[in-house]
């Protein structure tokens, strides 16, 4: 099983235990967002199984949703970025 890593925005490193960066084992985005706490599980991925629209997730420089999304496949090395959505005025 491929080894990646996994970047961790601030709002989600309460469950990372403060960690920026997390390296998991998995296949897919989705194998790989569910190897964490399940409260940083359900801030990215809804209870249908879909990924939030205010999240996005980038397997190295492409979007997941220009992909497979969350089935996108992992290969060794890749760098998985959790962004979420960033409001203001």
């Amino acid at each position: 099983m491929p080894k990646i890593e996994v970047r961790i925005p601030t709002a989600l490193r309460t469950w990372t235990g403060g960690k920026d960066q997390v390296v998991v084992q998995a296949a897919t985005v989705r194998a790989a967002i569910e190897t964490f706490h399940p409260h940083l599980v359900r801030s990215v991925i809804d209870e249908r199984g879909a990924l939030r629209p205010y999240v996005n997730l980038f397997l190295n420089s492409e979007n997941v949703r220009d992909l497979a999304g969350l089935d996108s496949r992992i290969a060794e090395g890749d760098v998985l970025h959790i962004i979420p959505a960033i409001a203001g005025g």
